[in-house]
């Protein structure tokens, strides 16, 4: 009862606009650790209903319990590879046949392997481009149409700050990135007429088992310590740490809400001010 009548105060001191996603549908990829796992929590503690994918069937599992045991409805899982786009196709499509319309689509997937552009083959570009945008596009595809029906749609892309300033030494990864902040941008535009929104998180350097392998990787090429690498990391980050994965899931879950009904076709970046650009 108390958490009903402070839910209705804060929808009358807005408007009627809040972060409550009771009866809304989820779908997060990537779900299975880091960033995914934490967006896959934040959704689920505003209410709701989660489809968590990724490959590891069995840290989708332990995810799965997790929820649960912290009051969450049980989520369906996906255990799938984003690139294996016939089976993504049929998965989620059977998904929406017999769940309903999914109204959030949080596209997130490891990044492509660190290296300088030039050294990398057209293969690399490939699955990075397999990996991110054509599996967002695919499920931007399947997922649209409920969302126009449901007349709520949420499109939230986890890329990267290199979508605004490109980082050395992650040449794959910058190029995919661009993309992914191109097409944001133009379906956006396509989609605002219908009240869907398409915006995009900007991680910084953010905790994860996804930084960590790029130090190792940095650190044998240049024949540093990990330590020295993370540390030469953290002090260009004006807040003096690296993010928590929980602090980029926040602002996923602002921008999935019914409050951020206004804000499309943007960059959010979570990066402790480590961007020189506005």
């Amino acid at each position: 009862m108390i958490e009903s009548q402070a839910r209705t105060r804060t929808q009358a001191a807005t408007g009627g606009l809040t972060l409550d996603l009771t009866s809304k549908r989820a779908l997060v990829c990537g779900a299975s650790q880091g960033i995914g796992e934490a967006v896959a929590r934040q959704l689920a503690a505003q209410g709701a209903s989660v489809i968590l994918l990724a490959r590891s069937a069995e840290r989708l599992g332990h995810l799965q319990d997790k929820l649960e045991r912290e009051g969450a409805a049980r989520p369906q899982v996906l255990a799938l590879d984003l690139t294996d786009h016939g089976r993504l196709a049929e998965a989620v499509g059977s998904e929406i046949s017999g769940g309903g319309p999914v109204h959030i689509l949080v596209n997130n997937a490891g990044g492509p392997a660190p290296g300088p552009i030039l050294e990398a083959t057209p293969e690399a570009f490939l699955a990075g481009f397999a990996a991110h945008v054509l599996a967002a596009h695919l499920l931007a595809r399947l997922l649209v149409p409920g969302m126009k029906e449901a007349r709520y749609g949420r499109i939230v892309n986890i890329i990267s700050t290199s979508a605004k300033e490109p980082i050395p030494n992650l040449g794959v990864s910058n190029t995919v990135r661009g993309a992914m902040a191109a097409w944001a941008k133009t379906l956006a535009g396509e989609l605002a007429p219908f009240g869907i929104t398409v915006n995009n998180v900007l991680p910084g350097y953010t905790d994860t088992p996804r930084l960590r392998d790029l130090a190792e990787r940095t650190a044998a090429r240049r024949g540093q310590s990990v330590e020295a690498v993370l540390d030469a990391w953290r002090a260009v980050v004006p807040i003096g740490r690296f993010a928590r994965p929980e602090e980029i899931a926040a602002a996923a879950g602002f921008l999935a809400s019914p409050a951020a009904s206004y804000v499309t076709g943007i960059h959010l970046p979570v990066d402790g001010g480590r961007i020189a650009s506005l």
